[in-house]
């Protein structure tokens, strides 16, 4: 949290500016969602930003100088679905989004976000009076003049008394500032800031009411063209090459209405900025385009409707559902124009994207983007084959190919409008040749194993390969490239794969019961402590417990590794019950139920795994008690338990909430839960509906019909979805 002096201006000045610019801002409430009736209203942006602190659930107390653990990081500002512009306040720079909810100073709106500690391109400020002494321009702010809804974000800047109203559209961010009067307004380009190392900067006048320029951040350049509705009098650069540089805007003299400001957003140049504004802009109302924004939100989330639950519940989940659809972000001009992953400007008929998070999202939130949103996966998939051609592999996010099992999933829940054989190739030479996605691939494929080098007193951050975790992780990327040359016919490569897929039990050790690390030589990492997280050390933000159940295309095959359903239940219970010990932290690593983490991917399968030994009443035990206590978390309910990695843990919670879960993203059927509500309707984007229904007096599950017949066993197709239909969830 960072404080700044209070203005100059005397108290009564002050209060006598707010009373007179009263009559200029609407009269929305904060809190208040949309403009437009339907699901969008249930949505709080500000869920997911706060600090997630309480020791109990986090697990340990948080180290000195800690802002706390690396939890939720959401962004509360104004964006479409994968839209290339997301408009938000930064309250301090070079943290997950920029934006916490304690703090009590806004230093800027940008223009880009994620939640990764990158992006937050082109941040801008309105002030007034003279400068201040130090250059740093800032203001405090209270939530109580805080309104955050889908497309839209307002706020009141105490120490200027200007109200910010913000929407935005694909490409372009519209800002609204009503100034406390009509002299001595300025706007303040801090772009010498953002979420990464800013190398290079410029903004010139282009007239008297725009200006243009760029941001240039590691290999990437954001260009803009932005028009005001006051003309700029002049820019004074200050701080240039410097994290303080900015440019100051002096506005001239005007009349009592607000000043707009109009930018348009591009990877490619200022032209295209330009062109973006016109096509997508123009002279549209404010309110106009906030509407629209309001009304595709809608549109998107009404395809997902529950009926029942608490108040409580519904917010929560289409809340989950709106932070499922803010990435990948859109990366092409209106003209079609992109820069591809070699940098060079480009044209297609696709729209082209950036990388998914795979890592965390393979799992559950490109399930539901492949479910919802075919034709943005279509060309998602597109982008990802065309960074494969350029670099001569389908690249990954982070650990993993989970390109594997986001092309193999989509394409059999019926994404099939890209060229299949080829991505196939793509993928197959990930699998295979060294260099390139899978690190270690050779060795992988000549012992069946990653090997980890032993070290004698490892910690949190010993470096390594993260052998275990790959294994496992390859393993079921193998099995997901199976399944597309199924698909193709391809016999000879669909054997070797599947067999590949067997991989995991090589790093199962009989004698412990875990999955463990293995040296070169075939023995077994010695010094091994079963509950100590590592970061890539034998696991990767893991420990033993939490990566011991991951065979999610083999479940049968690893229940067998464990002696059969009684020991593979006794340790699964184990899982939940061992206490966490509260003197190993990772900052990433919190949010316990015994030794399960929630608030981080690698065991968010897990509490599935019941199932496999017939005790669904076990793993609903645990889900209900993992989205009571680890969403709506902290004092105001707006924390999660880690971080919603670019909508994972919010995609997790819809699927789970709705009772039905993609526990193999590589496979088309879900395995059947009970839903948190008493109805759950699914528009698919061909017009089919599946309804889900609920009823019976526990939480414990009896029968699954599926329209009107007994569903033997506890998965049911993704055909459902396509042809439509009813399901029956009933308990006992």
């Amino acid at each position: 949290m960072q404080s700044i002096n209070p203005s100059a201006r005397s108290l009564l000045v002050l209060l006598a500016l707010s009373a007179s610019c009263t009559h200029m801002v609407p009269s929305t409430k904060p809190g208040q969602a949309g403009k437009t009736d339907g699901p969008g209203q249930q949505v709080n942006p500000l869920i997911g930003t706060a600090a997630f602190t309480d020791p109990k659930l986090v697990g340990y107390v948080a180290p000195p100088g800690w802002h706390g653990v690396w939890a939720g990081l959401a962004f509360p500002g104004s964006s479409l679905p994968n839209a290339m512009v997301q408009l938000s306040p930064v309250t301090e720079f070079n943290t997950g989004s920029g934006y916490q909810y304690e703090d009590s100073v806004i230093q800027a709106f940008t223009h880009t976000n994620k939640g990764h500690w990158n992006l937050c391109h082109l941040p801008v400020l309105p002030v007034t009076g003279a400068p201040p002494a130090d250059g740093s321009y800032a203001s405090r702010f209270s939530h109580a003049t805080e309104t955050a809804a889908p497309g839209y974000y307002g706020v009141t800047l105490r120490d200027y008394n200007v109200r910010v109203r913000l929407t935005s559209t694909l490409r372009c961010g519209l800002h609204q500032y009503y100034y406390p009067q009509a002299q001595d307004r300025r706007l303040v380009f801090k772009l010498g800031r953002s979420n990464e190392h800013v190398n290079d900067w410029t903004i010139e006048k282009v007239g008297n009411h725009a200006v243009q320029g760029f941001q240039k951040t590691g290999d990437q350049t954001a260009y803009f063209y932005a028009e005001l509705s006051a003309d700029v009098q002049d820019i004074t650069i200050q701080h240039k090459g410097t994290k303080e540089g900015l440019a100051v805007l002096r506005l001239a003299n005007g009349n009592r209405q607000p000043v707009e400001l109009r930018l348009g957003l591009s990877f490619v140049s200022t032209e295209n900025a330009r062109q973006n504004l016109a096509q997508e802009l123009g002279h549209r109302s404010f309110e106009d385009v906030r509407q629209a924004a309001a009304t595709t939100w809608n549109q998107l989330l009404n395809r997902v409707t529950v009926k029942g639950g608490t108040a409580q519940q519904q917010t929560m989940f289409y809340t989950c559902l709106y932070r499922s659809f803010l990435w990948p972000a859109l990366r092409s001009d209106a003209n079609g124009e992109y820069r591809d992953v070699k940098g060079q400007v480009c044209k297609a008929d696709f729209q082209y994207y950036t990388l998914p998070s795979l890592w965390d999202t393979y799992r559950n939130k490109d399930v539901l983007m492949s479910m919802l949103a075919p034709d943005v996966t279509a060309d998602i998939i597109k982008s990802m084959q065309d960074m494969g051609h350029k670099t001569g592999f389908i690249p990954t996010f982070f650990h993993g190919d989970h390109a594997a099992s986001f092309v193999a999933g989509a394409y059999q829940r019926g994404v099939t409008n890209f060229d299949v054989p080829d991505v196939y190739r793509l993928l197959l030479r990930n699998a295979n040749v060294e260099g390139g996605t899978r690190p270690h691939i050779k060795e992988y494929i000549q012992k069946g194993y990653i090997a980890t080098t032993e070290v004698a007193a490892p910690h949190v951050e010993t470096p390594g390969t993260a052998g275990v975790s790959k294994t496992l992780e390859y393993a079921f990327d193998d099995y997901a490239v199976a399944q597309l040359a199924r698909a193709l016919h391809d016999t000879a490569q669909y054997r070797v794969l599947m067999a590949r897929a067997k991989n995991y039990r090589n790093v199962f050790d009989p004698g412990t019961k875990f999955m463990r690390g293995r040296q070169a030589n075939g023995q077994w990492v010695q010094n091994f402590n079963p509950q100590y997280p590592y970061y890539e050390y034998m696991y990767r933000e893991a420990n033993a417990w939490q990566v011991s159940f991951f065979a999610p295309h083999d479940m049968p095959g690893l229940v067998d590794l464990y002696g059969g359903p009684r020991p593979f239940e006794a340790k699964l219970d184990s899982l939940f019950t061992v206490p966490w010990n509260p003197n190993y932290i990772a900052r990433n690593v919190s949010g316990f139920i015994g030794q399960y983490c929630h608030g981080n991917q690698p065991d968010h399968e897990t509490p599935f795994s019941y199932y496999f030994v017939g005790k669904p009443e076990k793993s609903q035990q645990r889900l209900d008690e993992i989205m009571a206590k680890f969403y709506n978390t902290g004092e105001k309910g707006l924390a999660f338990s880690g971080m919603d990695d670019a909508g994972e843990m919010s995609a997790w919670y819809v699927f789970s909430a709705t009772g039905l879960y993609p526990l193999s993203a590589a496979d088309a059927r879900y395995v059947v839960t009970l839903p948190l509500f008493d109805e759950v309707r699914w528009t698919m984007p061909n017009g089919k509906v599946l309804t889900v229904s609920k009823s019976g007096p526990s939480r414990q599950l009896s029968t699954i019909r599926v329209n009107g017949k007994t569903s033997p066993g506890y998965f049911v197709p993704h055909q459902l979805f396509t042809t439509g239909g009813q399901l029956e969830v009933v308990a006992k």
